[in-house]
């Protein structure tokens, strides 16, 4: 019965071997028996295969495409480009639960009536952030000079350099961007800081917006929202080039806080400082149009604040496995945005009987979390970290095993981070790869990839 059903499975791939697009091994088993048989199949039949019951294929290799280097070279909208066809390790974003995370997010705001100035730390890419502000972002926060830049040079407007600085270069930087009536704000804490924007933008002959940077518990950055707050507020009004526009209130220690409702009082504590600090301002006659905060993880506990007035919630486009541990509003895992972003890796040896490696390992993932990353979509299977390169994979009695030339998907532990690592973004809708997104203009533009 075994022979006639592998005999079975050989007829179809000799009809179907005319679609040749890829070169694959594709494993027949049935039972205890198994067999391999390497040919040119199409992805379609692929596909076929696998929902006949045969095993996933393996050695992904595109060799009818010659122009495969160069697509891969080129920034922008790509076609003919799928999954298969990438280098491993690489870095996805599933459109289709991307495009949901930011729809859900643009909607809550709204309900709310908050503005979104989501953080793009997270993404570090220009064109994540056009497809925020289309869907009705005012702007996106940034942590350091030079994603202002990027930003500001892609076309963002709306940018708020949310981390102090204390550097006349870096406030030099921040007040050209300003010119020419662009939308530039920049968070304060101390008074030398004032200083510096205040000689950076009168050089520039630019004009800056400030907020007041509040340390609501963190003690990372901020100044305390009592006097000291006034005080320094009253320096920025007396600046010719610098526009008081509120305050900033960031509660980090809130965002990661397991369980909603210990996460919902810890934020709630933290903020009300913040809410008091606007207040404040207001009686005093201060400008404080503006206080924004909030995280990803406290995105349904902040809004409840009145006086907040924008969000600054960044990792809510990506998702990874520190925030879905945190629980949510209704259960244990943190689900109200997909996990859209995914690491593919290969499997390139599996020479054991309990273990595989792919060739993703520190190298490939922020380390700065107890735990490693996790399979996407193959349950009962662990990743482990085996060295820069390499990651272990193992997996439970009567899982399917990993076999050589598999690939696989894996959430980050940290996806801020974790993006940081590489310089493009494949963004796929299923199996096809729709463009190639640079991450910090790290990718040559089109022009230069041709040059190339």
């Amino acid at each position: 019965m075994t022979k006639r059903l592998i005999q079975s499975h050989e007829k179809i791939l000799d009809r179907v071997s005319s679609e040749t697009q890829n070169l694959v091994s594709v494993r027949l088993q049935t039972g205890s028996d198994e067999k391999v048989v390497a040919m040119n199949i199409s992805r379609r039949t692929a596909v076929i295969f696998a929902g006949a019951g045969l095993s996933g294929t393996i050695f992904h290799r595109c060799r009818a495409d010659d122009n495969l280097d160069a697509k891969l070279r080129k920034p922008g909208t790509v076609e003919g480009l799928f999954k298969a066809d990438l280098p491993t390790p690489a870095l996805l974003l599933d459109l289709d639960v991307f495009e949901r995370n930011v729809a859900r997010m643009a909607e809550h705001a709204g309900k709310h009536d908050k503005q979104m100035r989501p953080h793009a730390k997270t993404h570090k890419c220009v064109e994540i952030a056009r497809r925020q502000c289309q869907a009705g972002a005012i702007g996106v926060c940034v942590a350091t000079v030079p994603e202002a830049v990027v930003m500001s040079e892609g076309g963002i407007d709306g940018i708020l350099l949310a981390s102090p600085i204390a550097s006349p270069s870096k406030a030099d930087r921040m007040a050209v961007l300003g010119r020419d009536g662009r939308s530039i704000m920049v968070a304060v804490d101390h008074p030398q800081q004032v200083e510096l924007y205040e000689q950076a933008a009168a050089k520039a002959g630019s004009k800056l917006g400030v907020l007041i940077d509040l340390d609501v518990g963190d003690h990372r950055t901020g100044i305390e929202p009592g006097e000291a707050s006034l005080r320094l507020a009253d320096k920025v009004m007396k600046s010719n080039h610098l526009v008081l526009r509120g305050l900033q209130a960031y509660s980090g220690g809130s965002s990661h806080i397991v369980g909603w409702s210990q996460r919902r009082e810890h934020s709630q504590r933290a903020l009300a400082a913040a809410a008091e600090a606007r207040n404040r301002f207001r009686r005093s006659g201060l400008p404080a149009e503006i206080l924004s905060g909030a995280s990803t993880g406290t995105y349904n506990i902040d809004t409840e604040l009145a006086e907040l007035s924008e969000l600054q919630a960044g990792s809510y486009v990506a998702m990874d496995v520190d925030y879905r541990r945190i629980g949510g509003s209704d259960g244990e895992v943190f689900n109200d945005f997909g996990p859209a972003l995914t690491v593919l890796v290969t499997v390139v040896s599996a020479n054991h009987a309990r273990q595989a490696t792919v060739d993703a390992g520190f190298k490939a993932f922020a380390t700065d979390r107890p735990f490693g990353p996790e399979t996407k979509d193959r349950k009962g299977i662990t990743y482990g970290f085996k060295g820069d390169e390499f990651g272990i994979l193992s997996w439970e009695s009567g899982t399917p095993p990993p076999r050589l030339g598999d690939r696989l998907e894996l959430l980050a532990p940290h996806c801020d981070p974790t993006v940081n690592l590489y310089d493009r973004i494949y963004a796929c809708r299923g199996e096809q790869v729709e463009a190639i997104w640079s991450v910090m203009d790290r990718l040559p533009t089109v022009k230069e990839a041709k040059r190339s």
